[in-house]
């Protein structure tokens, strides 16, 4: 790449071969919603090292000269995939071939040469060394998941998370071999909602899904095994229902109140949680009188037709805000998942939105989490914007300033009880 000694910030590339170069006086550009725009060094942060680089096929990379012109470059534009932790602010800039296909399913992140030194769009929201990659996918694993099989001989959900640690790489299934921190269960085959970038279940024609859902039903017995062994000897023990690799958990609300009942009845330690869309609002009630310690709401919208446009579901906004009502009401720790899409949730519109949400609901954390979509085919489906954007930076510091009490981070934190 060409040496740089003052402050310009340069377009990247990937050619025919997928080597990734530099477009020698083009600056680098992100795009937020459909719209392509120059990049600032605030916008900037060096490439972390554990962050891939993918190339968007039939994707024409973009770059503007010093007189302010957006030119196409002769290759593909080129994406970071961040690490957990890690919320882009711009998506990369490209012009789409009229016959490109649909992106795969990954939060695509805009990449630049600054400093002599690749950097991408994004900032740090959340520290947690407990995800950092380094800790998964180790060379004991196989023998850690033998291990556990030994010790929980003929439960389904160790055959089921085991495949998902080695075939999958989820973190969240590992731990339960590693026997430490968030443990994921799943537990529900079926959904309510017909999410637009599900990672688990899409129709054939679409972009394929990053991992496969779970096929049975387990037995609250199973369920009890697996969160009492782990529990028992975890240090920051969590049991997580509702994984990417199942539909919604509160569909099972009976198989995972029994449960939760068998695994206090054994042991009083660590943190039961669940993930869901809270769409199902007597399910829900259901799980917290059992005993859930903290939900985590799926979110992507504040406003019922941005919400609706994205879950496709058979409920709507306001039963999702009535379960986190009787969540709150009975102090379980609530957090969102906020879907974020740069362009998007930052609308004017959205913000008034979300404020308006908080003040109603007071709930105590966001986990920001880059939504991984191909970014023409969701802004096809959502509702148009009505107002600016304001940025990804600005949105969270609103939010921040206006809540103070409200955690921004990007993942399930233990809660001591």
């Amino acid at each position: 790449m060409a040496k740089q000694t003052d402050e310009r910030i340069t377009a990247v590339y990937a050619d025919e071969e997928g080597n990734i170069l530099d477009a020698a006086g083009l600056a680098g550009m992100g795009r937020t919603g459909a719209e392509n725009v120059p990049l600032t060094p605030d916008d900037l942060i060096p490439l972390p090292d554990t962050a891939d680089l993918m190339l968007l096929p039939d994707h024409q990379a973009v770059g503007m000269t010093a007189d302010g012109e957006v030119l196409p470059i002769t290759g593909s534009a080129v994406s970071a995939i961040l690490p957990a932790g890690y919320t882009r602010v711009y998506m990369p800039a490209y012009v789409r071939d009229v016959d490109a296909e649909r992106l795969p399913l990954y939060g695509y992140t805009a990449v630049v040469v600054y400093h002599d030194q690749l950097c991408c769009a994004a900032i740090y929201t959340d520290e947690n060394d407990k995800w950092d990659p380094a800790h998964y996918n180790t060379t004991e694993l196989k023998k850690l998941v033998k291990r556990t099989k030994k010790d929980l001989p003929g439960n389904r959900l160790v055959e089921h998370l085991g495949h998902c640690s080695l075939e999958w790489h989820c973190c969240t299934a590992q731990n339960l071999f590693y026997r430490r921190w968030e443990c994921g269960i799943p537990v529900s085959p079926v959904c309510n909602a017909n999410c637009f970038g599900c990672i688990s279940l899409q129709p054939a024609e679409c972009c394929p899904s990053p991992q496969s859902r779970i096929q049975f039903r387990p037995t609250p017995e199973e369920v009890a095994e697996i969160g009492v062994y782990h529990l028992s000897v975890a240090p920051d023990g969590i049991v997580s229902f509702g994984q990417g690799c199942e539909g919604e958990p509160s569909l099972a609300a009976d198989t995972i109140a029994k449960g939760i009942a068998l695994i206090r009845a054994q042991t009083p330690k660590g943190q039961i949680n669940m993930n869901s869309n809270a769409g199902w609002t007597d399910g829900i009630k259901k799980i917290v009188d059992a005993g859930l310690d903290s939900i985590r709401v799926s979110i992507i919208s504040a406003r019922p037709e941005g919400y609706d446009a994205y879950y496709r579901a058979s409920y709507h906004l306001d039963d999702v805000k009535a379960s986190i009502r009787y969540a709150l009401d009975h102090g379980v720790y609530v957090s969102l998942n906020l879907l974020y899409f740069p362009g998007f949730n930052d609308r004017e519109e959205e913000l008034a939105a979300w404020q308006a949400f908080f003040r109603e609901l007071p709930v105590q954390m966001i986990q920001v989490r880059n939504l991984n979509i191909d970014p023409d085919a969701f802004l096809a489906m959502m509702p148009e914007a009505q107002g600016r954007t304001v940025g990804t930076k600005k949105f969270l510091a609103t939010l921040h300033e206006e809540f103070p009490q409200l955690v921004i981070g990007s993942f399930s934190h233990y809660v001591e009880g």
